[in-house]
């Protein structure tokens, strides 16, 4: 037999209340959790020698269970004679001093100041069914009744599933009297068992108003949220901020008995915050594998990305986060990525920090008491020194780490915090500065320093950098593009102008410095904090043969086309990311690709020259479209996609004749490595140009 309405408006009708309490009998029906699952949050706040009023009790035993543990001044009301004559029976000779009355609450025949506690479980979520006048008027009647019979320091425990309207409607009256107010979530979504009868998804909150002494002419008000049973309470600037903490609980609430009842949702994530700062200290990506078989021990585990590794393909996207999994064999895998800026002291202590908010996201079928495996890397949680952080006004705010790799190399590498997922750019470190900052990190565990502190290398950052080692695989596939010139074996005793759009730290253009000689590049950047940082923390330096010019890019090249001595270079590349993040294409901006700008990019580049371009687009129609548009100013065009990324390296010349074979492409690349693998000249034994082509294709 289901009890429950058909429709919320008719949680307000009497009526519906006296056939509700005929039809049930004398089984006791509790909303939102009984005595067990409310005791913690009801013991905090009422004192056993405290004087009680529960409005709409109902049949719930909440009330006999309370006097049973010694809260024995408890009197309850209802609207419904038959349930009062039911409750009347009930308690008659075991609980002799509990009374039941039927009343009204809207108009309550209590003197002012009678309790010290007024307890409402789900009673204001039924009265509260919609925002018509005439149902705001029977609470504002409600609430106020509530106040006139509560003592000054006495509060209001409202148990409620704190939906939009209810929670503006509470925190709204009390706070404009002057009421202290507190929401403390009491159940999460996972305690409420789907049994015979239809429960709610959404946790369950207390309000607790407690009522102040009226103080002329003061604007005080205080919103606090605790967000655990036993966590201490957090304040909160406005109502309007604890209505969206509020909401973000319940998401959190919905998503985990979304996960309880199936798999298979779809990429899911979410953030774990600090419960004092509310400063994210880790993101969880739930991935599905409903090609594994079950088994009892392959149902759930935890796999803990070491820290500064988040960025990479196996982690960082979606696909590759579905083969860690499938690889890893369980059912349901959770990522784990550490933050920046957080303390982490181990991996047993983000096991210990972990275990209870995790088992939240647990599947449906998984054995109790099964220990659930936390995985990593090596066992480890890896090592990240936050070495500089600031914010540009162009680029936002942003932070150079060094981070140790799977090698155990430790890398440098720049973020933009409005990006995190991706690197903007990166460097590896010499050893013997890997060794420094391991010593170092050693000693700052001693000391428990914080490990975002700018000391923790040397002095001289940029003096650490292997100039030799190119990190990015697509600026490897840019640097193979230069086969692509006449003679590449002769690249290293001929002139060759290049112009670079898009700094970075610099590795692009400082590995072409460094490994040709006779090279003179251009760099191009818009953004100046971005020369301090490649400067400063990359081993950058300007020369004879490097300038940087501060400028935008669109305007740089436009001036250069407009002279009538325009100069001429054999390489353009752009590697140059747009600020928009809304937009289908990220790398460049769609202002680089407009064909009449393209058509200045020709006007500078020399007739067997090659323009390069990294492109980073997910539209797969805008995509289309750009490739239409570079075809039609650089008739030949060679595509390179980048393994595992979204990047592609386009590849632009003015002359369809000049069209390469694979087997040509490829003999060109290792006739350039073949000169630069000179004896002394520091090449990366684990970079084969030739590699870097294979896969490249005509458009």
């Amino acid at each position: 037999m289901n009890l429950l309405p058909k429709s919320s408006k008719e949680f307000g009708s009497a009526d519906y209340w006296e056939k509700f309490f005929q039809q049930r009998g004398k089984k006791a029906f509790e909303w939102y959790g009984g005595y067990l699952e409310l005791c913690g949050v009801l013991h905090k706040y009422i004192k056993p020698r405290e004087k009680v009023l529960v409005i709409g009790c109902g049949n719930s035993e909440l009330s006999e269970q309370l006097y049973d543990v010694g809260y024995q001044d408890i009197v309850n009301i209802d609207i419904s004679e038959v349930v009062i004559k039911q409750m009347k029976e009930r308690n008659a000779s075991r609980r002799p001093q509990m009374s039941f009355l039927k009343m009204d609450m809207t108009q309550m025949e209590f003197p002012d100041a009678s309790f010290q506690v007024v307890l409402d479980k789900g009673t204001l979520d039924a009265v509260l069914t919609d925002e018509e006048e005439k149902t705001l008027h029977q609470v504002d009647r409600m609430l106020a009744e509530v106040g006139r019979v509560l003592q000054v320091g006495g509060r209001y425990l409202c148990i409620s599933l704190a939906q939009a309207h209810i929670l503006k409607k509470a925190v709204g009256h009390f706070s404009r009297e002057g009421w202290m107010v507190r929401v403390h979530q009491v159940a999460n979504s996972q305690d409420q068992v789907l049994e015979a009868e239809p429960r709610f998804s959404l946790p369950v909150f207390a309000f607790i108003m407690t009522k102040f002494r009226p103080v002329p002419g003061s604007a005080l008000q205080i919103f606090e949220l605790c967000a655990q049973e036993q966590g201490k309470p957090v304040r909160l600037e406005s109502a309007e901020r604890l209505a969206e903490a509020v909401r973000e609980r319940q998401q959190y609430a919905w998503l985990c008995s979304q996960l309880y009842r199936k798999a298979g949702l779809g990429s899911v994530s979410l953030d774990l915050c600090d419960g004092d700062t509310g400063e994210p200290r880790y993101t969880l990506h739930v991935v599905d594998s409903p090609t594994v078989k079950p088994s009892r021990d392959n149902h759930f585990a935890i796999f803990i990305i070491p820290q500064g590794r988040e960025t990479e393909w196996l982690f960082g996207m979606e696909e590759g986060r579905k083969q860690l999994a499938a690889s890893a064999g369980f059912r349901r895998l959770i990522t784990v990525a550490l933050h920046r800026g957080q303390q982490y002291e181990g991996m047993d202590s983000i096991q210990a920090e972990l275990s209870a908010r995790v088992m939240e996201l647990a599947p449906a079928g998984m054995p109790s008491q099964q220990q659930v495996p936390f995985l990593s890397v090596g066992g480890d949680i890896g090592v990240r020194t936050v070495q500089h952080q600031n914010c540009s006004p162009l680029s936002g705010s942003y932070v150079v780490e060094d981070v140790q790799g799977d090698d155990k190399h430790y890398f440098r590498r720049l973020i933009f915090l409005s990006n995190r997922s991706v690197v903007q750019s990166e460097a590896r470190l010499l050893k013997d500065a890997s060794h420094r900052a391991q010593k170092k990190r050693k000693k700052d565990r001693k000391k428990q320093r914080a490990a975002n502190t700018p000391e923790d290398l040397s002095a001289a950052p940029g003096q650490s950098i292997d100039k030799s080692y190119l990190c990015c695989e697509h600026h490897k596939a840019m640097i193979a593009g230069l086969a692509l010139l006449r003679n590449p074996e002769l690249l290293l005793e001929t002139p060759l102008a290049m112009l670079v759009v898009g700094l970075g730290g610099g590795s692009l253009p400082l590995f072409v410095h460094d490994h040709f000689p006779k090279s003179c590049i251009d760099a191009v950047e818009i953004d100046p904090s971005m020369l301090d940082v490649a400067t400063q923390w990359f081993g950058f330096s300007q020369s004879e043969r490097m300038k940087v010019h501060i400028a935008d890019g669109l305007d740089y090249i436009t001036s250069l086309a407009g002279r009538e001595a325009r100069p001429r270079y054999n390489v353009i590349m752009f590697d140059v990311d747009s600020k928009d993040p809304t937009l289908g294409m990220s790398c460049p901006p769609q202002a680089f690709v407009d064909q009449p700008f393209l058509q200045k990019v020709k006007s500078i580049l020399t007739p067997e020259g090659v323009f390069i371009l990294n492109l980073v687009c997910r539209d797969l129609g805008l995509k289309d479209s750009v490739l239409t548009g570079l075809k039609a100013v650089f008739p030949l065009l060679y595509v390179r996609r980048i393994e595992g990324e979204v990047n592609e390296i386009l590849f632009c010349q003015l002359h369809p004749e000049q069209k390469l074979a694979t087997s040509e492409l490829l003999e060109m690349a290792q006739a350039l490595e073949q000169t630069l693998r000179k004896p002394a000249r520091g090449w990366d034994d684990t970079y084969i140009l030739s590699d870097m082509l294979k896969t490249v294709k005509i458009v």
